[in-house]
């Protein structure tokens, strides 16, 4: 709308400029505010929940550390032949993939918020969540004598202890998480009540050392829905110090609930003479299942049972080219005075070269029964590093 003409002389000019005024006025009332961004889920706590940099819960670097167990060495040209049986295709995770992974980094670093580590006591039913923290010499988060917590969509780092310790709780929840250069990713110790899911992060060059250097570990956990399942991790050789990528040490699920460790991706291990893949029955333990695995150079070893009862090894891919520190890709052995009794290996996919470049697939351990299954592996398997990506993780 224009203003009116007013032809009466100085009348017809203030009234004008009056109309003006009013009309300028008008248009500025009616402009939106500007839009405020959204900023990422900062931690939801419950009340009593405490946050502290300084409390003296104790540290993953000062809780028991078990050794990995030592693999065997068995002698050159004892590889079983190839089973009777095809193996079942090891199941994958689905994965979401950026075009390079610097820009996948340069997107996710938006979502978070800066804050320090984390150290909760006793708290309960919260999240945690959209956070970058830097660790230094301590966990980024610590969580003791809690339950009902979500760890979800953070990038941990950076830290010469581990990324997520877990002391005494049950109800955890730890998912899409980015996690790299620590000693250990989550490290999960006296954990006796069940409900600890480690699924769906991504891990990125463990520095250990020994006996750090997990990706996952359990440590004395036991109880129902015990999971570290569809995670995807990759150790750089040269850039990174792991030992076993996933242990579960002196643990125990259910009959109806094993502990699962289920369609992980895991590239690249060594120079350890001890680390490898993943390691079910460390000093025993009972009821465990790694199923559904694809692992690519995991190190010494691929994947092994070193005792307890109730143990599972099924439909697994298992490749490693000939390395430095290389040896075999499936073993059975009870170690520390561990005995393997009622265990399983069954439809796994094994072609594993040792550091004298001949292939040394399994061994069944001196003095130990042929597991149930057995004949049902495929040793020699036509596969090869391709069975997972050239870039297993996105950040």
């Amino acid at each position: 709308m224009k203003p009116q003409n007013v032809k009466n002389g100085r009348k017809g000019l203030w009234t004008s400029y009056a109309f003006f005024i009013a009309l300028t006025f008008l248009i500025a009332s009616c402009k939106k505010d500007a839009m405020v961004t959204p900023v990422s889920a900062a931690e939801s706590t419950a009340t009593g929940a405490t946050t502290s940099t300084s409390a003296t819960t104790p540290s993953g670097s000062t809780s028991a550390t078990p050794t990995s167990a030592t693999t065997p060495v068995p002698a050159t040209g004892t590889t079983p032949a190839a089973g009777s049986a095809a193996a079942t295709t090891a199941a994958t995770p689905a994965v979401t993939t950026a075009s390079t992974p610097t820009a996948a980094a340069t997107a996710a670093a938006s979502a978070y918020t800066s804050s320090g580590p984390i150290n909760l006591s006793g708290s309960h039913d919260i999240t945690i969540s959209g956070k970058l923290i830097n660790g230094g010499s301590v966990p980024a988060i610590t969580l003791t004598n809690c339950y009902n917590v979500h760890i979800t969509k953070n990038m941990l780092g950076n830290s010469t202890d581990v990324g997520v310790y877990l002391y005494n709780c049950y109800n955890i929840t730890v998912d899409y998480n980015n996690i790299t250069n620590v000693s250990t990713g989550v490290y999960v110790v006296n954990t006796t009540g069940g409900g600890i899911a480690v699924n769906y992060n991504q891990f990125k060059n463990m520095v250990g050392p020994m006996p750090r250097g997990q990706f996952v570990q359990f440590n004395t956990v036991s109880g129902a829905g015990n999971s570290i399942s569809y995670n995807k991790g990759e150790n750089i050789f040269g850039q990174s110090n792991p030992e076993d990528a996933i242990n579960v040490y002196k643990s125990s699920g259910t009959s109806s609930s094993p502990i699962q460790v289920i369609g992980n991706w895991i590239r690249g291990g060594g120079p350890s003479a001890t680390g490898g893949g993943i390691m079910l029955g460390d000093t025993g333990g009972s009821y465990e299942i790694a199923s559904g695995n694809i692992l690519v150079d995991p190190g010494q070893y691929g994947i092994a049972i070193a005792g307890g009862d109730h143990m599972s090894i099924t439909n697994n891919s298992i490749y490693g080219k000939a390395q430095s520190f290389t040896n075999i890709g499936l073993y059975i052995w009870g170690q520390s005075g561990s005995a393997c009794t009622n265990a399983t290996i069954s439809g796994n996919q094994v072609k594993f070269m040792s550091k004298s470049n001949a292939e040394n697939d399994a061994w069944v351990g001196t003095g130990e029964a042929t597991p149930s299954g057995w004949s049902t592996n495929t040793f020699g398997a036509n596969i090869s590093a391709s069975i997972l990506p050239s870039v297993v993780v996105s950040f």
